[in-house]
């Protein structure tokens, strides 16, 4: 059992084991904890979002939905194995469990058969929400399961837990399906190896369907042209660049492109990109900033 870790810890652990993080909107006092317990804590556990598009799968998991208030995890784990947080303290996750499961976490053993739902599992574990649409056909890039390993492993080092603190969904609660697309025991495995490394080995995570890290150097990023830059309507292949990265993060306005030349359309993706980080009013006005801009993470050409 152990004591949730605090926000900046979570934080520390996640970047230290080569993530790239995001703190979305109000997640550090984003929690559920009026409703029961938060902690002591167990585990980690795994989802799968049954949606597509960062964007919005980003949203739902912060605010919820009908009859299920938000935070609906902790983080999500994008497509392009980055890391949003959305919660601090008990979510909407794990839902009524098998008691026997939770014991077998506890105790770091091989995990029985869930056939009861008698135990809370909202206080007990941390939760986890990767975009894939669970129907067994949409893929798992490299990068978003190096990030699901990465995530794991970040929280068991802090707790100093082994693989066996990291169960699926479906582990858990009769009934449930997720993750579905790859084993629990084979991303156990992964998990283990991690554990045996330092925390910074093979660099960081993310860039869409490579390797994940693995050895490669981060991509040098494009620094900030500042915002007189935008306005005077520039031809250049850093607008491509920037528009590219905003389709990526599911902030596309645009119908045909994206292109060199700074358009209504660039303005709109980057407003969109802007409302996403938590901007509102003339803070989202699709002029791009330098905080907005750094966090959007433009490849140097």
């Amino acid at each position: 059992m152990a004591k949730p870790l605090s926000a900046d810890r979570m934080v520390k652990a996640l970047k230290d084991e080569g993530l790239t993080v995001h703190e979305h909107r109000n997640w550090r006092r984003h929690h559920r904890n009026a409703k029961g317990a938060w902690g002591p804590l167990n585990g980690v556990m795994i989802h799968h979002t049954v949606t597509s598009g960062t964007e919005s799968s980003v949203e739902l998991c912060y605010n919820g939905r009908s009859g299920l208030p938000g935070p609906l995890c902790h983080g999500v784990i994008d497509k392009q194995g980055e890391v949003w947080l959305v919660g601090n303290g008990r979510a909407n996750h794990a839902g009524l469990g098998d008691g026997d499961v939770l014991d077998a976490v506890v105790g770091e053993r091989n995990l029985p058969a869930d056939n009861q739902a008698d135990t809370d599992g909202n206080a007990r574990f941390y939760g986890f929400e990767c975009i894939n649409l669970g129907d067994g056909e949409d893929p798992w890039p490299k990068a978003q399961m190096e990030a699901i390993v990465r995530v794991s492993a970040a929280i068991c080092r802090a707790h100093e837990w082994n693989e066996r603190s990291v169960i699926g969904h479906k582990e858990w609660q009769p009934g449930k399906t997720d993750p579905r697309g790859f084993t629990m025991d084979s991303l156990r495995g992964r998990i283990k190896d991690r554990l045996g490394k330092k925390p910074g080995d093979g660099g960081g995570v993310g860039g869409g369907d490579g390797d994940g890290g693995g050895g490669k150097p981060a991509p040098e990023l494009e620094p900030f042209p500042g915002a007189d830059f935008f306005h005077d309507r520039p031809d250049s292949p850093v607008i491509t660049r920037m528009g590219k990265r905003l389709v990526s993060e599911g902030c596309s306005h645009y119908e045909i492109g994206p292109g060199p030349q700074w358009t209504e359309a660039d303005r709109q993706s980057y407003a969109a990109w802007q409302r996403k980080l938590g901007y509102s009013g003339q803070d989202a006005d699709g002029i791009p900033g330098p905080e907005s801009w750094k966090r959007l993470r433009v490849p140097k050409g």
